[in-house]
């Protein structure tokens, strides 16, 4: 995939260390991490990716208005045509912090590489058809202090988890910084020490990516993917198992943090591949949730 072909039409260039006026810059002169599953899990065309996100934003924006900003949120990782319109459900809230937002801290599970503790990128910037995200670098070096983190670019090379939201990322906040973490087996604790280190307060906004239950019959998956939720809002880290929620390390990690901080999680969206673009015999479930 050329340069011409990564930009939109308002992409422009910028100096490396230098915090892009929007998300649809190229950052020259670092180190970039290349899109893995663009044109397989969303459009690798600019405009055909505007264009589809923007509409899974405006569907779900016609229903949440004058709703709070989240401090945190879980949201879904599949194929956008599967899991996009779940996924807006939680970035369209976002919308009205889009100049607040300064940082994302985003954590997803590993796909591709068997993984323990936590792996961040040395990277500078990750790629999407919609033009470069910085990385917070000074916050990645911090973490790496603690033992459960490390530097781990392979974990990083493949995985969808995490590139699957940095699309809508860009479309509802202005300028902001990236803390990519590949999660792996990793206790609640260890996760919890990690989102701590790097919580901040109204700037940064905490996204944990995972789907839920694997290719159960549809209606045995939206009972599993009920009691899911009812798990995650009743904040029980305990009780929530692989075969749950794909991204059960990290959320458990933010399930705990929300406990101990006394917050609160719930639903604002479960469904399932058989509700947007697949069949029922086999499904995916997917679930967006907000902690605040």
């Amino acid at each position: 995939m050329g340069v011409g072909r990564m930009l939109g039409s308002n992409s422009r260039i910028v100096a490396p260390g230098v915090l892009p006026e929007s998300n649809s810059a190229i950052i020259v002169g670092v180190k970039r991490r290349a899109p893995a599953v663009a044109g397989m899990f969303y459009p690798a065309d600019p405009g055909e990716l505007r264009d589809q996100l923007a509409g899974y934003l405006d569907a779900a924006r016609a229903e949440i208005k004058g709703a709070p900003v989240p401090k945190a949120m879980i949201a879904p990782h599949a194929g956008t045509i599967y899991s996009g319109p779940i996924a807006a459900s939680a970035y369209a809230r976002l919308e009205s912090a889009r100049s607040r937002i300064r940082r994302v801290v985003l954590l997803g599970p590993s796909h591709r590489v068997a993984l323990r503790g936590i792996g961040a990128p040395s990277h500078d910037a990750f790629v999407t058809p919609l033009g470069d995200i910085a990385l917070d670098r000074k916050s990645i070096d911090a973490l790496l202090a603690l033992p459960q983190v490390a530097i781990d670019d392979e974990a990083h090379r493949r995985e969808h988890s995490l590139e699957v939201h940095l699309p809508f990322l860009q479309l509802v906040l202005d300028r902001f910084e990236l803390v990519p973490l590949v999660v792996g087996v990793a206790s609640a604790d260890d996760v919890a020490r990690v989102l701590d280190a790097c919580w901040g307060g109204d700037e940064t906004l905490i996204v944990v990516s995972s789907d839920l239950s694997h290719y159960h019959d549809y209606s045995t998956a939206k009972a599993l993917d009920r009691e899911t939720s009812d798990f995650i809002e009743q904040l029980e880290y305990e009780r929530l198992t692989d075969d749950r929620a794909c991204g059960v390390f990290p959320v458990r990690g933010l399930l705990r943090v929300a406990r101990l901080r006394g917050m609160k999680a719930r639903t604002v969206d479960l469904r399932n591949s058989g509700d947007t673009a697949g069949p029922r015999r086999e499904v995916v479930g997917y679930g967006s949730y907000l902690v605040d």
